[in-house]
């Protein structure tokens, strides 16, 4: 079993999940907001707890998932970043990479939180996995999101349709810059 970092940045704790933070992901993905450009149609109760699991269980298999964001102020939980390789059905294959992803409650945004978190988690990810590629997938309408990726040095390579939506596909070859300070250990 690989051992879950623990990032500090400014602001956020980057962290494991916690069986008590369940309620609090179950509603980050029961808001119509924040899911709109998740496929549009808010999680069941059961869906956000297979999802929750599978955050989880990507630490076991691959030695990176993604972390809980929490409020370094508040000890508030705002939302996920991190990475996974879900095998998706889609053209071109992402298997094999480090597909970078965020989801942050809309207390959080616009606020430059998303921006904070990936730098820490990409940050983490180009120290621990520097040969993986980092991809990532992003609703064409999702202009904050793509704002974010760019903002981390990722390129568009590819526009399709998953699950009946319009996305653009990107990567990331190189390290980005990242503007955060990261203080990380790990969890025992």
């Amino acid at each position: 079993m690989h051992s879950v970092p623990i990032i500090e940045t400014d602001r956020l704790i980057l962290r494991p999940y916690r069986r008590d933070d369940f309620p609090s992901y179950a509603g980050l993905f029961g808001d119509a907001e924040v899911i709109r450009y998740v496929g549009g149609v808010p999680f069941t109760r059961e869906q956000s707890w297979t999802r929750f699991l599978r955050q989880v269980g990507m630490w076991h298999y691959f030695g990176f998932g993604f972390f809980a964001i929490q409020d370094r102020e508040t000890s508030a939980f705002l939302g996920e970043a991190g990475f996974h390789d879900v095998h998706r059905a889609i053209t071109p294959s992402l298997e094999g990479t480090m597909e970078t992803g965020w989801a942050l409650s809309p207390k959080a945004h616009g606020q430059g939180l998303a921006t904070e978190a990936v730098s820490a988690a990409l940050k983490w990810a180009d120290h621990q996995f520097p040969t993986l590629r980092k991809t990532c997938i992003i609703d064409v309408g999702n202009r904050a999101s793509i704002r974010v990726a760019e903002k981390h040095g990722f390129k568009e390579f590819w526009r399709t349709t998953y699950h009946g939506n319009h996305v653009i596909m990107f990567e990331r070859h190189q390290k980005a810059t990242t503007t955060h300070k990261l203080r990380a250990h790990a969890e025992t």
